[in-house]
């Protein structure tokens, strides 16, 4: 059913909870391609008065070493996973994080996104958001959102 299937990671322990229900899919067969993916936003410092904090350098050295930082953390994840037959495909990108993981959907034409929730309510959802109900509603796919575990539910 599925032949490629998208798996945004922020490099928490928590967004791994995923990793198994990936694995459950795979096993089942068909699925050709996996893509993990992380999003690394870019530095964004807003200067209180006068000058900026950092130069155009400055930032743009931030940004290479959050990018390293996230390659290094995908390349050693795909290193202790299997998913049988699957191909395993790695891919930083640099931008806002629920767009660029909606857009990376729709250009690699994946079949399904399966991402972690952390599984925030009330108001700390309201100031941080939530990127995966943010694909939730944008992206042109199935999403498989799985709850960290040791998350209390919500309960309306």
């Amino acid at each position: 059913m599925y032949q490629k299937i998208m798996v945004p990671l922020d490099g928490s322990e928590l967004a791994e909870c995923v990793l198994p229900h990936v694995a459950a899919i795979t096993e089942r067969g068909g699925v050709r391609d996996v893509f993990f993916v992380r999003v690394v936003e870019p530095f964004n410092l807003m200067p209180v008065r006068g000058e900026p904090a950092f130069t155009d350098e400055e930032i743009a050295q931030i940004d290479a070493k959050s990018k390293v930082a996230a390659e290094k953390y995908l390349g050693e994840l795909v290193s202790r996973v299997s998913y049988g037959t699957a191909k395993i495909h790695q891919e930083v990108l640099l931008g806002k994080t629920a767009e660029s993981l909606v857009d990376y959907a729709l250009n690699h034409k994946v079949d399904l996104i399966a991402i972690a929730t952390h599984g925030r309510s009330g108001l700390s959802r309201w100031v941080w958001g939530s990127i995966a109900d943010r694909i939730l509603r944008h992206a042109h796919v199935p999403v498989l959102m799985v709850r960290a575990p040791g998350h209390p539910t919500h309960k309306a």
